[in-house]
């Protein structure tokens, strides 16, 4: 059995997932939680889970392209994770809304949509979807953003 890119980025994701289940197991539950079916770490554990899942599926996966020394492309990735420090600073001040939708906006388009208009097509429902789903689903409060309460406080 061969190290490919696939197998890389599964057992990346592995550590990932498995450091992302450690730190769920340190969120606080109040008291009475150990009797509500869903808490604050329900989530995190779950997703923690099914990354592990995930990604031993595809470390176990068959075949794929060898792992060499000049693999993937660097400009991309870090373009991500500058946009994904970028996000963080914006949803404190933007809010979830207008945030997430801008986030996703211009990951589709680093990606290599060429299309704004498609980009805006399912980032916006996405992101109303999810929204809807936290604030209504779930009850999750998200804050609207500095710059929302300042300007109507």
């Amino acid at each position: 059995m061969h190290l490919t890119k696939e197998r890389f980025g599964g057992l990346l994701f592995l550590l990932l997932s498995l450091a992302y289940g450690y730190h769920a197991t340190q969120i606080p539950g109040y008291p009475g939680d150990e009797y509500e079916p869903f808490t604050a770490s329900t989530l995190p554990y779950a997703l923690a889970g099914v990354g592990i899942v995930l990604s031993l599926l595809l470390m176990a996966s068959p075949g794929g392209e060898r792992l060499q020394k000049e693999s993937g492309n660097w400009r991309l990735v870090f373009a991500f994770l500058v946009l994904m420090i970028i996000y963080g600073v914006a949803l404190t001040w933007l809010g979830f809304l207008v945030a997430t939708t801008l986030f996703l906006i211009v990951g589709i388009r680093l990606m290599g949509e060429p299309s704004l208009a498609f980009a805006c097509k399912v980032s916006v429902p996405f992101t109303l979807i999810f929204w809807a789903l936290l604030t209504k689903g779930l009850n999750v409060y998200l804050e609207p953003g500095r710059l929302f309460t300042q300007l109507l406080g």
